[in-house]
């Protein structure tokens, strides 16, 4: 192998963030807080937990599992809410 540019390297696996890892950017913590990593970490867990009722809501009227569009509508409602939240609880123990 002749000469590679360390630009043309694969990039290393970084292992993959959930969907509320990455909301609430929890890797993210100028500020070394251990509450502001607590915060994040619970919020994420309920992103996580909110978005799994999209995937598995089978009832034996849907056994397809789908959520309605009511119950999309409301999840994502929830999650709006949770990441607002997160972010006063971060500006409150960062202030």
């Amino acid at each position: 192998m002749q000469g590679t540019h360390p630009a043309h390297q694969p990039p290393s696996e970084a292992p993959a963030k959930s969907l509320g890892e990455g909301r609430t950017r929890t890797s993210f913590n100028p500020s070394q807080k251990s509450v502001v990593d607590q915060i994040k970490q619970k919020t994420a867990e309920l992103i996580n937990l909110t978005e799994s009722l999209r995937k598995f809501h089978a009832t034996e009227d849907n056994p397809a599992g789908t959520l309605s569009p009511e119950g999309q509508r409301l999840v994502s409602l929830a999650q709006t809410s949770y990441e607002e939240a997160a972010m006063w609880a971060v500006k409150a123990a960062t202030s």
